[in-house]
């Protein structure tokens, strides 16, 4: 059903690049936004937010062809001239120390057999030339030779462009960021569960638009632990593999009652908290329980926009988050976060942020603490601003599939009736395994890139 969608809209040129790839999930969703340069023609519908835009991160990498190698000496780098015109330059040491020969690289794991131990980090080079076969030879002082294939050589060089394309191909860096009218990019929980290319749109669409809603599961319990098992295995938490959000007695979570849940990411008491949820609804309230999402992103960029020294704040002072109860196990976990993790280039990168589990604890000086007040108000403001705010209901079968790092997630009050008893089934996992499982899907529907 969705994947058919993708044909229609898909262009011919998205069979292999990853930002083509990611053209292909990113139709499924229309919204605002603003490309930070020139958008590629497969992007002309849906403009990205970010530092770079999607197209930045394409660089063909078929037919590569050395036209010249030589020594740099002095530089201690070897220099290699590409038929197309271009030059890469690869430091001495780098090349000795990813060489691929069965001496040096175990091929079946892509794991260094070389210990650095044993790495003369000042080597020089005797002789380097280009094989007949297109690849380039280098020859060390200790007569042990390397040989590089081309394409290989060409992906790891050292210029920016390259350095920013092999990044964004490894880890699919750029978001698409939205607000309320965003259209929540929609799959067939089935054809997720049984076909490759539906699982691969899936991932690419949750990792660049960061919510992904999936349609068709049985309304019954166990289908967030079948969705995972197509990427890995489930995150183990203190509430166990799987928990069941429902109206409970003596509640341990403020998410077991009726009552509204203000946006918040899950469980930043934990100092690793997962990185992508599932919720599945099994059953609904008999009135409210509409379901509400921000993207956190775009609010923090809102943030920094309108309010420089709220951002400036929240990303600097550390917060401390508590959870006590017991549930898989008893817990009485602490940790401190600032609300808006950055990079070392100011890039978001996680948000931290559950009012419920804030501490009562704020390790903080004296005077930053109405700062502090005023700068998660600004943000919490932005947040809740009409605008921003996209708002859905699940019907039984549905299993709503988002980014815990980046959404920020909550709930409007419900009542429920003995015959219509609210019923979620949640899961976790970590963005580890379900980037893993995105590259190997990747891989196998299109090929290695």
């Amino acid at each position: 059903m969705w994947m058919s969608k993708f044909a229609r809209l898909a262009l011919p040129a998205l069979q292999r690049s990853t930002s083509a790839m990611a053209c292909q999930a990113l139709r499924a969703c229309r919204g605002p936004g603003r490309a930070a340069g020139p958008l590629p023609s497969c992007l002309t519908s849906v403009q990205l937010r970010g530092q770079h835009t999607l197209g930045s991160a394409s660089i063909p990498l078929a037919g590569h062809s050395v036209r010249h190698v030589r020594a740099l000496d002095e530089e201690r780098m070897i220099e290699v001239e590409w038929e197309d015109g271009g030059h890469s330059l690869y430091p001495f040491t780098w090349l000795r120390d990813n060489c691929q020969c069965p001496l040096c690289t175990l091929e079946s794991a892509q794991a260094r057999k070389l210990l650095m131990s044993n790495l003369d980090i000042y080597t020089g080079v005797d002789v380097v030339e280009v094989t007949n076969d297109n690849k380039v030879s280098v020859v060390w002082p200790d007569q042990h030779t390397s040989v590089f294939d081309t394409e290989w050589l060409k992906k790891r060089c050292f210029s920016p462009a390259a350095r920013q394309a092999i990044q964004e191909e490894l880890f699919l860096n750029e978001r698409y960021y939205w607000d309320s009218k965003l259209h929540i990019p929609t799959a067939d929980y089935q054809e997720v569960l049984h076909d490759d290319k539906a699982a691969l749109a899936w991932l690419l669409a949750l990792r660049r638009v960061g919510i992904v809603y999936l349609k068709g599961a049985p309304a019954e319990q166990g289908q967030v632990a079948r969705l995972a098992e197509r990427i890995g295995y489930l995150r183990l938490t203190f509430y166990g593999h799987t928990w069941q959000v429902q109206d409970k007695y003596m509640a341990n979570n403020v998410a077991y009652t009726s009552g509204r849940l203000s946006l918040h990411t899950d469980y930043p008491a934990l100092h690793f908290a997962p990185g992508v949820q599932f919720l599945h609804c099994i059953n609904q309230a008999e009135e409210g329980g509409e379901s509400e999402v921000v993207d956190g992103f775009h609010m923090a960029e809102l943030l920094q926009r309108e309010d420089p020294e709220a951002f400036r704040v929240l990303t600097s002072l550390h917060v401390d988050f508590t959870d006590t109860g017991t549930d898989y196990c008893d817990f009485m976990l602490q940790s401190k976060k600032c609300i808006i993790d950055v990079n070392a280039e100011g890039r978001v990168l996680r948000i931290n942020y559950n009012n419920a589990t804030r501490d009562s604890v704020l390790d903080v000086p004296l005077h930053q603490v109405q700062p502090f007040y005023r700068a998660l108000r600004a943000y919490v403001d932005i947040m809740n601003r009409p605008e921003n705010v996209v708002t859905y209901i699940m019907n039984p079968g549905d299993i709503v599939t988002f980014d815990n790092w980046r959404l920020l997630h909550g709930r409007r009050p419900y009542i429920s009736s003995p015959d219509r008893l609210r019923h979620l089934e949640g899961a976790y996992l970590d963005w580890d395994e379900v980037m893993s499982r995105l590259r190997i899907l990747r891989s196998s529907v299109h090929g290695n890139i």
